[in-house]
């Protein structure tokens, strides 16, 4: 076998004179530059740490420092003001130096605590700079004297060049909004969900709660701000993700689309090598810190925190709570393809592989005849299922042997790819089963082939179309959808193809070839994932999906409207669903919180008692246009400022959560918290953003536009919708619920979000 000859680094025999060592120089150049690389890649860690660490300052900062001061000690000038003096009679080796040895050292130990100390100046100073957000309330377009020179005060202490970590030192730390502000804004955000007597019960349990029990909690979570980087993050990622015991297969992990009108290449092989060789790429820039961190207005900093564990991590299944393993480099991918997982090296003499030798790695996994080991081919249905029932089996099968090999393995890959023997992607003559079964597949493909416990699993089609499943706990999706955006414009603008479709570049001849991953499943285990696969086959078969792109108007249209976007499609939304349902429901919209440190996601309560009122007044048909356009504007208005405090840590739901925590590690009841926290969210959206508009032109190829992605539904009774504003004229949606529910059903609920967006457009007679 082509890959043992190539593992033995020499060979010996024993001769009458002797042992006769003959070395092999390749096996030992590759020994080197593997080294050399780690090597590398440690300096660079290191390097990059200290960049970050003194940033806002530079390195190169210090000497001018160091020559400032050396300059006015021999222009006869103390700029320390005796400080060097006393410096130079503490020095521990002061005997060993002359006299101008120890004033040359002294001086350079002062002028290094000035650089630090001014470092920390500049510091603390940005760091409450950044901590303003007056700017977020003003109104759009106008901008106050006072957020003119907060801008000029941030841009000139922001520093030059920041890497990927260089302002997580400075971000401020997530407020701990007041108690009464919350319990008001809870009450303000069920309003229009309760009848006069249900309200009036839930006041008297939130001002019970407000002035008997409140206080205590909100000691314990003050404290907790002020020690921990964020008060919310770690609790938030514990108890919402990893300690959640049912399946993570549509209920919490998402996906992502590939172009919805290009497929650069219909060679499953070259569009999988040149998207993985992208993906390396940008696995590269991150680990490097090359990526520049996402800004606000090209001058505020948001948080880079969760880019960590994109690559090389693996959520470990626990039978009380999963954790997250994140491993500090990986060399190879695992591929599964029609039943079998494979090991692929994606380096070769301390380089990535390039598309080319990429494709055809590929293609030896295509062509590969090898059927199945026993009980290979649904392996990964274990990590579709129950998690208690995972972690069991991982703990029972997989602690020795073959399989704990290879179980390692896949969890020590970059990432998981996939190479689907089907097709999927728009069809034309028949676009909506195309869609939403190209959506199905990514959420939850047959339930066997995904690695669903990795950070993500990348899938390319057997006609070159792709896509990819993110688990949620590591990481929210803008931060794979910043991957995504970048991955497919290196992809479709930068690597390209040739003339046959397949990729470009030369092949090294000495590539080791992918190696089976070698299992040993017994029947017992067989059994405990057929068990697995039964829950997730029922799970995938009750999801009711419809994915569609609007294409009557856009962006461009909405905003002659003088209204947000983002404002507009949550009013339709909420249109839509009393259309549908005929009534209100509690609506969760996911924002940001980035603007602070180790910032995740906060909730909008987009449901309000302004949005419906509009609602109510569109479905009164003796109520006039302009009273419905006014009630529409008071409803954006409302909704605007209800993101803007999610944004600025004044939102609810975070801060009731961890006050629910805190109250459980107490031991005490709350009634209040109790049913706050029990309320289903009925309907369940999210925007996903394009953070990289650079990248694509769509002005002039308007083809190349992205579909977005989607996620399965929160609620067993409601709807998740999730959807992307593409330029001007575009907008995309992707609606889950169940089939189980006879309440729901995706495709009526896309018709009437069209039909709401049709009815709130024409209150403004543009044409």
């Amino acid at each position: 076998m082509a890959e043992a000859h190539q593992a033995v680094a020499f060979q010996f025999t024993v001769t009458p004179e002797g042992i006769d060592l003959r070395l092999s120089h390749e096996a030992l150049k590759q020994v080197y530059l593997s080294g050399l690389r780690s090597w590398k890649k440690k300096f660079a860690r290191v390097k990059n740490s200290f960049i970050t660490g003194v940033y806002p300052a530079s390195p190169s900062s210090w000497l001018f420092v160091v020559i400032a001061i050396m300059g006015t000690l021999y222009a006869r000038v103390d700029p320390s003001m005796g400080m060097i003096e006393k410096i130079k009679e503490h020095l521990p080796a002061s005997s060993y130096l002359s006299h101008q040895g120890q004033s040359i050292v002294s001086a350079l130990l002062f002028s290094t605590g000035l650089w630090f100390a001014l470092i920390m100046t500049m510091r603390f100073i940005l760091k409450q700079l950044l901590s303003y957000h007056g700017w977020m309330y003003e109104q759009h377009g106008k901008m106050s004297a006072t957020t003119k020179l907060w801008l000029a005060l941030v841009k000139i202490f922001s520093g030059r060049n920041p890497m990927l970590y260089s302002y997580q030192a400075v971000l401020p730390r997530l407020p701990v909004p007041g108690v009464k502000e919350t319990v008001q804004r809870y009450l303000d955000s069920v309003r229009p969900l309760m009848n006069d007597e249900e309200y009036k019960r839930m006041t008297g349990l939130a001002k019970d709660f407000e002035v008997n029990l409140a206080p205590r909690l909100q000691w314990y979570l003050k404290l907790k701000s002020w020690w921990a980087a964020n008060y919310v993050s770690d609790w938030w990622e514990e108890y919402i993700y990893l300690r959640g015991r049912g399946p993570i297969m549509v209920n919490s992990n998402y996906y992502a689309m590939d172009f919805l009108y290009v497929t650069p290449t219909p060679v499953q092989a070259a569009r999988a090598a040149n998207t993985v060789h992208a993906i390396l790429l940008y696995r590269r820039k991150v680990t490097r810190e090359e990526l520049k961190p996402l800004m606000i207005q090209d001058c505020l900093p948001m948080c880079s925190a969760q880019y960590e564990h994109m690559f090389n991590t693996t959520r470990i299944p626990g039978v009380d709570t999963d954790t997250i393993q994140h491993y500090a480099d990986s060399k190879h991918i695992v591929v599964y393809h029609k039943g079998r997982f494979f090991r692929v090296w994606v380096y070769q003499g301390g380089r990535l592989l390039n598309p080319k030798e990429l494709e055809l790695q590929f293609q030896n996994i295509l062509n590969d005849p090898s059927p199945p080991q026993p009980g290979e081919e649904k392996l990964a249905a274990l990590t579709a299922g129950e998690r208690t029932a995972w972690a069991k089996a991982r703990k029972t099968y997989f602690r020795s042997g073959k399989n704990l090999q290879a179980l390692d393995l896949v969890e020590r890959a970059a990432f998981f790819v996939t190479l689907q023997d089907d097709e999927e992607g728009l069809r034309t003559e028949d676009p909506v089963n195309s869609l939403d079964a190209y959506g199905k597949s990514l959420l939850h493909g047959k339930c066997y082939d995904r690695w669903f416990d990795k950070s993500f699993t990348f899938i390319v089609f057997k006609n070159g179309k792709i896509g990819l499943n993110a688990e949620h706990s590591w990481a929210d999706a803008p931060i794979v959808g910043h991957m995504w955006e970048f991955v497919l414009a290196t992809d479709c603008f930068q690597l390209g193809y040739n003339e046959e479709g397949n990729c470009k570049g030369q092949v090294d001849s000495n590539l080791p070839v992918p190696q089976r991953l070698q299992w040993d499943i017994s029947e017992e285990c067989q059994e405990v994932i057929q068990s697995s696969l039964a829950v997730a086959q029922a799970l995938a078969d009750d999801v009711d999906f419809h994915t569609f792109p609007f294409k009557e108007f856009g962006k461009g249209l909405i905003k002659k409207c003088r209204t947000s976007p983002d404002a507009f499609i949550q009013i339709a939304l909420q249109l839509a669903h009393y259309r549908d349902k005929g009534k209100f429901c509690l609506t969760y919209e996911a924002s940001m919180t980035r603007l602070f440190r180790e910032g995740r996601t906060e909730t909008v309560r987009s449901c309000t008692v302004e949005s419906s009122q509009f609602v109510k007044a569109m479905m009164n048909p003796s109520q006039t246009n302009e009273e419905r356009l006014k009630l529409f504007r008071l409803a954006a208005e409302k909704h605007q400022m209800l993101y803007r405090h999610a944004m600025t840590g004044g939102g609810i739901d975070r801060h009731l959560f961890c006050l629910y925590v805190v109250s459980k590690y107490l031991g005490v009841d709350s009634p209040f918290l109790k049913e706050v926290l029990s309320e289903p969210w009925r309907l369940s959206t999210s925007q996903t953003p394009i953070q990289q508009v650079e990248l694509f032109d769509l002005v002039n190829h308007p083809e190349y536009v992205s579909c977005g992605g989607g996620f399965g539904p929160v609620a067993d009774d409601g709807y998740g919708v999730s959807y992307i504003i593409v330029g001007e004229n575009l907008i995309n949606f992707h609606i889950s619920s169940k089939f189980s529910s006879h309440e729901t059903d995706s495709h009526r609920f896309g018709k009437h979000i069209q039909g709401a967006l049709r009815d709130i457009l024409a209150l403004f007679k543009l044409h």
